[in-house]
């Protein structure tokens, strides 16, 4: 019996409602106020040192708006991750800012994941199940390995792979924990740019063509060795015992496949006799054969 109970359609309902509600205003807000003015390289720049007096003066709460900001912005999955990171290295050091960045973008990216799945992604299954019955199969047995490679490779926008697996059935406790390691490279070279901040004169300037390409095949290294590992595979003992492994070229007689085993007659109850040839009865450290008349 599950622990939980599925919410009946009303319920169901009412909660998509409000999440569309809630996300609707939060993005009209974002872009009616114009908060992205604030969220470019020049602003974080103009204002670090006003930004940084605040932060000495009050630690606990900027340390703790900053947090919940962020967790906001990836919830709602809002631009500006990029800024708040290099911000992050800027105002609080490299390992404050990585320890705030690193669990405030799991948790926010994760609250996005189930944002997407209770607004479209339940609907999605349930019209689609047939079709995405082998993908959720697939995602089931190795998402994992998928997920933490999309984490890795800085190619792949940051909301965009939280929607997308809002679409799926992954866990949410997985989404969160791999969610977090995966993106751990990622956050150390943009909060240690931002305690560099002076010197950053671009977002480009952060991730080169090296760095992507390093990025990209530590994030592929996963699936390939995942893939390597299924190709040499040996044979499960249950498929062994049952008989059914491959067979051998020296096994293929005539077409079909034979072996040391008698096969019973369903008649007389004993080994099988072919017309015209008598078996010769099975002793102690000899081999089966059979003679011919």
């Amino acid at each position: 019996m599950p622990l939980t109970s599925r919410p009946v359609p009303a319920v169901a309902g009412n909660l998509r409602i409000a999440l569309l509600a809630v996300l609707a205003l939060a993005v009209g807000a974002f872009f009616y106020f114009d908060v992205g003015r604030f969220l470019n390289l020049e602003a974080l720049q103009a204002a670090r040192a006003s930004l940084s007096d605040w932060v000495a003066g009050n630690p606990l709460l900027s340390r703790g708006g900053f947090f919940l900001v962020y967790v906001l912005a990836a919830a709602f999955s809002l631009p500006g991750a990029a800024i708040l990171t290099l911000a992050a290295g800027a105002l609080f050091g490299l390992w404050w800012g990585f320890a705030l960045v690193s669990f405030a973008s799991a948790i926010g990216a994760t609250l996005a994941m189930l944002i997407a799945r209770k607004i479209v992604g339940e609907w999605v299954q349930q019209r689609y199940q047939a079709q995405l019955a082998k993908i959720n199969a697939g995602l089931e047995r190795d998402g994992g390995f998928y997920l933490f490679s999309l984490r890795m490779v800085p190619l792949f926008p940051f909301f965009v792979i939280n929607l997308v697996m809002g679409l799926t059935r992954m866990g949410t406790w997985p989404f969160y924990w791999i969610s977090q390691i995966g993106m751990v490279p990622g956050t150390l070279v943009f909060v240690f740019a931002g305690t560099q901040l002076a010197e950053i004169e671009s977002i480009g300037d952060v991730l080169s063509p090296g760095l992507i390409a390093a990025f990209t095949l530590l994030g592929l290294f996963p699936v390939a060795a995942r893939m390597l590992m299924s190709m040499l595979r040996p044979v499960p003992a249950a498929d062994l015992a049952a008989g059914n492994e491959p067979a051998r070229s020296n096994d293929v007689q005539h077409g079909s496949v034979r072996d040391d085993r008698v096969l019973d007659d369903p008649v007389q109850g004993g080994p099988a006799q072919e017309p015209g040839e008598t078996v010769t009865p099975i002793t102690a450290g000899t081999d089966r054969s059979r003679t011919q008349q």
